[in-house]
């Protein structure tokens, strides 16, 4: 079973997927036809070989640019600073940004051995540099380390002479006081707004 248990192994180091998961992934597979697994085994092949980052924004693109940097429809004044290509396609998912994006390729994490310098910060600085830009949005997760890489980047781009903002954050839709996080409630309270 050392195929299997080869594939059950790579499954599990996929984010997300625990061992169990992997073991039920990897046993639905063996399951399906020749037919199914080898259009499965040339997707993924065609992603190794044609999935790339955007030499302009870091998301992930086909060509040498991605379909949002390509759209001159896009604003490119505005500036959406993300840390993953996952954070792009959530955004554009929400159907109301018509900007430009700029992927950071991760997040700072001192534990997890990731600093400014292993980030896209450099391309960050000369896109804004370069003129054109007058907002970015920071858009990193509402989690430490993506709190900490926000406040790195708004201190980065100060003096630039560009308007630098954060998502708002708060209470989600139909949730309930009573399982909001300590944290999430003092964003809500800081940021209320005036109603009427």
């Amino acid at each position: 079973m050392g195929a299997l248990e080869d594939l059950v192994t790579e499954f599990a180091k996929l984010p997300g997927i625990g061992r169990k998961t992997a073991q039920r992934l990897a046993h639905h597979l063996v399951q399906q036809s020749g037919e199914r697994l080898a259009r499965l085994a040339e997707a993924l092949t065609a992603v190794a070989e044609r999935v790339h980052p955007c030499t302009e924004c870091g998301n992930l693109a086909e060509g040498e640019r991605c379909a949002v940097c390509l759209d001159p429809r896009r604003d490119a004044g505005l500036l959406c600073v993300v840390e993953e290509p996952a954070g792009v396609t959530n955004l554009e998912r929400a159907g109301e940004y018509r900007g430009r994006y700029h992927v950071l390729g991760g997040r700072i994490d001192p534990l997890g051995g990731m600093g400014p310098e292993s980030l896209r910060l450099n391309e960050l600085v000369a896109r804004v540099e370069a003129g054109g830009v007058r907002e970015v949005i920071l858009a990193t997760n509402p989690s430490m380390e993506g709190e900490v890489t926000a406040t790195y980047v708004q201190q980065l781009l100060q003096g630039k002479g560009v308007k630098v903002t954060r998502l708002a954050r708060g209470l989600p839709v139909g949730g309930d006081l009573e399982y909001v996080d300590g944290v999430t409630l003092a964003h809500a309270l800081s940021a209320r707004q005036e109603v009427g």
